[in-house]
């Protein structure tokens, strides 16, 4: 907390408009931004949330989570990152929906797309409830007090720092997440120390099911197409979330770009890799029990950190590491969405809104504190359902929503940075499609079969059960809307050739 607050009041008192605080005015290198990049894109769903699916699930969940969706994911930033560099620098855009508006130069379409960016809060509900899994237990401490205080406390500093404190902080997340990293990688070395093949037996042992490449009674770990197919195009369009695919604008040098790209992937990969870590928990707890309680998907790593490193003063110390790296995980990514959301809040929501009457920079950055402050009390409430009464786990509420709102970004995106004469109309239909297919399958469908014993082929059973799988209903919508707006522009090429015949 102590340095945490010495970055913010550096970075705060450089602070003079709200473009200050969305892309910073410090010249920072390139392995800082790189390292920022992947903290923050690296959340506690990575460190906490996901490992519980894998604890649930098996090595179906180890090759969705922890192999297919990185890779995807990295070839995607790597892609995207140059070509949407290039263009946010020349239009100096602070924002997503922002760049957007400029690209395809309609306020519209970037109200709406700062509208859609409310969605994220999902995702910062998510990493509000992963810390307080872990440090309510940690100091064996009350859930709700726990999440009240974090939520004060982080929510507070960043009404001031913005980017030129969060790079800094999210830097020495970093690194203590590598760290981190590689302890909870080999905290289970007592179970492949004979090899591979002695850790499989032993999961084998527990259920079967637990090694097998696919998991049929799980919700989202089913068959090839739900851990393969949707897994890699949720993984490609993941990297329009605002606070990934803007962070290359922090660089202030085009030469720095590359090595920015390389320290920020082969970190990005080893933290992806952490999922395995739900393995060795469910060696731990075979029956996902403790005292005779069963283990809740989200609180099972924060159990097995405690179970591990609990145990003589070195390993207590580490087990304090661990711990630290865990809320790392989670704040630097909280730092991210709390600068991005209430940028996107405050300029492309209420700044257009208010029009002439809200133009001056102390004015912005004043009202960006109380959107913050809003944030926080929006956090805090749906916060609370999800520790008390989550659905499966607080991840599925967070991928639904987050989902949504980087499959309706993905087609202006996209086309954006490699269609010159995209037209607006074109790719605002495809967001809207891309918005409407996703809770359609998700929420709509599932009616229609569970109300009216519909079917849809062999995609029915995405659409049964209590709790669904989000990828499917995102890669659905991205495919969809991206179809679409292919086949809207093969239209406009062949009315054109024929009105020149």
């Amino acid at each position: 907390m102590g340095v945490i607050l010495f970055f913010v009041i550096r970075g705060a008192l450089k602070i003079k408009s709200i473009s200050d605080y969305a892309v910073g005015n410090i010249m920072f290198s390139p392995a800082a931004v790189a390292l920022s990049l992947a903290a923050s894109m690296t959340s506690a769903a990575t460190f906490v949330i996901n490992p519980g699916f894998i604890a649930n699930f098996g090595i179906s969940g180890v090759i969705s989570y922890g192999i297919l969706l990185p890779l995807a994911s990295m070839l995607s930033l790597a892609v995207l990152t140059k070509s949407f560099r290039k263009y946010g620098q020349s239009v100096k855009a602070l924002t997503l929906a922002q760049w957007i508006g400029d690209r395809y130069k309609s306020r519209n379409y970037a109200l709406f797309m700062g509208f859609l960016a409310l969605l994220l809060l999902t995702f910062i509900v998510l990493i509000a409830v992963a810390i307080t899994q872990v440090l309510s237990k940690a100091l064996n401490a009350d859930p709700v007090i726990v999440l009240v205080c974090i939520t004060v406390f982080i929510f507070g500093y960043m009404m001031f720092g913005g980017a030129n404190s969060m790079v800094y902080t999210n830097t020495i997340q970093a690194v203590i997440m590598l760290v981190v990293a590689v302890i909870l990688l080999t905290s289970g070395y007592e179970h492949f120390s004979r090899g591979i093949g002695q850790m499989m037996q032993k999961l084998a042992a527990i259920d079967p099911v637990l090694v097998s490449p696919v998991n049929p009674g799980s919700p989202l770990f089913r068959d090839f197409f739900e851990i393969v197919f949707a897994q890699v195009v949720v993984g490609i369009a993941i990297v329009v979330q605002p606070h990934i695919i803007t962070k290359s604008l922090l660089l202030k040098r085009e030469s720095d770009v590359n090595k920015f790209l390389v320290i920020a992937i082969a970190a990005e990969l080893l933290f992806f890799f952490v999922v395995v870590t739900g393995l060795y928990a469910r060696l731990s707890f075979p029956d996902l029990t403790i005292g005779g309680l069963p283990l809740k998907n989200d609180g099972i790593i924060p159990a097995y950190v405690m179970h591990v490193f609990s145990n003589g003063t070195v390993a207590v110390v580490i087990g304090l590491v661990v711990v630290l790296g865990l809320l790392s995980a989670g704040i630097s990514t909280l730092e991210g969405l709390i600068q991005s959301v209430s940028t996107t809040i405050t300029s492309d929501i209420i700044k257009p809104l208010a029009g002439s009457r809200l133009r001056s920079d102390k004015s912005l950055i004043s009202l960006n504190k109380i959107v913050i402050a809003l944030m926080a009390v929006v956090t805090i409430w749906l916060s609370y359902s999800q520790i008390t009464a989550p659905k499966l786990s607080v991840g599925i509420f967070a991928q639904n929503g987050v989902y949504a709102y980087f499959a309706s970004a993905f087609v202006p995106v996209i086309f954006g940075i490699y269609h010159k004469k995209m037209k607006a109309s074109v790719a605002f239909a495809g967001s809207l499609i891309a918005f409407g297919v996703h809770f359609a399958v998700y929420y709509f469908m599932p009616f229609l079969v569970t109300s009216y014993g519909m079917t849809f082929g062999f995609f029915t059973k995405y659409l049964e059960g209590p709790v669904r799988n989000p990828a499917i209903a995102c890669a659905s919508a991205v495919v969809i809307s991206t179809l679409a707006v292919l086949i809207m522009l093969l239209s406009d090429k062949k009315s054109a050739n024929t009105t020149k015949a």
